[in-house]
């Protein structure tokens, strides 16, 4: 059920709402927008998002309700006042497993996006031929290091904030109350993350061998610090907020409606 929930919802999103992902990873590229493409060939990459979207999301899912389910069948995590650290580790653990799916496809799509005169197979073979295997998993562990903290935030708030409205209201919420608490929930998390996003591209676009390309997050950050302070650091958080609450809502209110559905 997870999977097939969390599947739908991911391709959903990903393909709606990919030029504003676009426009993100340009303003986050070490070149600038305008280099890195500006508004042309918007949907530059959107092939490897397609593949990789519903694996991705259903591993995310499968994982997460898993863990949860494991966690919460006694135990000292069992408790009703541990249910936050209960959706805290499971959001975490699914990330894990996620980002094992998400960062080939993402590191094929950004740089396709960094550079539309390219074509996503053309990226592909590209990485491969100059790093191998290795280098479709360049930047996975500052992916991992942007989901999970971003999962600590979402997560937690979401499940909190229905909790707290349906309280409110004396009964269960509907599937569309559901989805705009993962919308202000995905918000929030959207932009407290936002600079390990932009290192996370840097990482991924950097050319190969380069101290960027080795992946040191604070270093990474420090130089956008240096080269474009705090508005370099926050680059692209618009349309990461806007992709974000969006696809929180489509996402979280899918997967609720789906997994009701199929229940």
């Amino acid at each position: 059920l997870a999977l097939q929930g969390g599947g739908c919802a991911g391709v959903c999103v990903d393909l709606t709402l990919f030029p504003l992902d676009t426009i993100k990873t340009r303003l986050q590229s070490q070149q600038g927008f305008h280099q890195a493409g500006g508004f042309r060939g918007i949907y530059a990459g959107v092939p490897s998002a397609a593949v990789g979207s519903f694996p991705n999301a259903a591993a995310f899912f499968a994982t997460y309700e898993c863990t949860k389910s494991l966690l919460g069948t006694g135990g000292a995590l069992a408790a009703p006042h541990m249910a936050p650290v209960t959706h805290m580790v499971a959001a975490s653990l699914g990330e894990t497993v996620a980002c094992l799916i998400r960062v080939p496809t993402e590191v094929v799509k950004q740089r396709t996006q960094a550079c539309p005169s390219s074509s996503t197979y053309n990226m592909l073979l590209a990485t491969l031929r100059e790093e191998g295997a290795r280098g479709l998993y360049r930047g996975y562990w500052s992916t991992v290091l942007r989901e999970i903290p971003f999962s600590l935030v979402q997560f937690p708030l979401w499940e909190y904030l229905k909790t707290l409205w349906s309280w409110k209201q004396g009964h269960t919420l509907h599937s569309w109350q559901s989805a705009v608490c993962g919308a202000f929930a995905g918000a929030v998390a959207a932009f407290v993350t936002t600079p390990l996003d932009v290192a996370k591209t840097r990482i991924m676009l950097a050319k190969a061998g380069t101290a960027t390309a080795s992946g040191n997050i604070p270093l990474v950050l420090y130089d956008v610090w240096r080269s474009r302070g705090l508005s370099g650091l926050f680059a692209g958080s618009i349309p990461r907020i806007a992709f974000i609450s969006v696809g929180g809502f489509i996402f979280l209110g899918a997967y609720d409606k789906v997994r009701r559905t199929l229940q």
